[in-house]
């Protein structure tokens, strides 16, 4: 059977990338394992399970022009529809890694990958083809906003080089966008004795990993006071944040 190209595929199976992708995406799936691999103390223990089975999905992304968004988009529909299937067990919980090219993006600066990493999510808002979610409110400073697309409320992690302090939001040389539904959190890790014991267990490892302590905005979904987009992008040290969100609600189809 003949080789096939990643360009043709919008989601791309995690065991699929070394046998048949571009260097730099061989690179960007060697730098996941270096992170991911099961004797390493990364400290999201879902994210190194997901590896260890090779549920992890790419799309690899080459600009931000219009053209390769909507490949990102296109991925991000499959991805959405995928996880729609999800029978709550952690062998079908299927992590997306979205990864840039380094030719997409002109910066090493911490606000540089920021500013990147909003714009995408701008994009990917204006030519959503879902209507948002009615339980989702439209305002990132509201604790009920969450980044939404085909219809699905997501988390999307931003990691990139910048990060030396912060190291588990760095994921090697590339700017990735690590996204994964939103309800895996609240069922996994949410807010009950199981969920918050879990989560206090991760923060803890991500004490030990990081050169600095756990961020300051990280919360639970929902609760009063907790600012989720301030946990898409975060500093690399733990000064108070008073920034307001890039985003600007723009989806034609609500």
């Amino acid at each position: 059977m003949p080789k096939v190209h990643p360009d043709f595929f919008k989601l791309v199976p995690q065991n699929l990338v070394c046998e048949e992708g571009k260097s730099w995406h061989r690179v960007v799936h060697g730098d996941v394992k270096s992170r991911l691999r099961d004797e390493s103390d990364f400290p999201c223990i879902f994210s190194k399970a997901a590896f260890q089975k090779g549920l992890l999905r790419f799309v690899f992304v080459e600009s931000i022009e219009p053209n390769d968004i909507r490949q990102l988009a296109e991925g991000l529909v499959e991805y959405v529809d995928l996880s729609r299937g999800w029978n709550g067990s952690l062998n079908t919980a299927y992590p997306l890694v979205a990864a840039f090219s380094r030719d997409a993006i002109r910066t090493q600066s911490m606000e540089g990958y920021h500013d990147f990493g909003w714009k995408v999510l701008q994009k990917l808002n204006e030519i959503d083809p879902a209507p948002w979610p009615e339980n989702v409110s439209k305002d990132p400073d509201a604790p009920a906003w969450s980044m939404c697309f085909n219809g699905m409320p997501l988390f999307c992690n931003m990691s990139h080089p910048a990060h030396r302090a912060r190291r588990s939001r760095n994921l090697g040389e590339h700017f990735l966008l690590i996204i994964n539904p939103r309800e895996r959190f609240d069922i996994v890790a949410g807010d009950t004795p199981s969920g918050r014991k879990v989560r206090s267990h991760i923060r803890d490892r991500i004490a030990r990993y990081d050169r600095v302590s756990h961020c300051p905005q990280l919360a639970s979904y929902g609760a009063t006071g907790a600012v989720e987009w301030w946990q898409y992008s975060m500093s690399d040290d733990n000064r108070e944040r008073t920034d307001k969100c890039p985003f600007k609600f723009a989806n034609e189809n609500s």
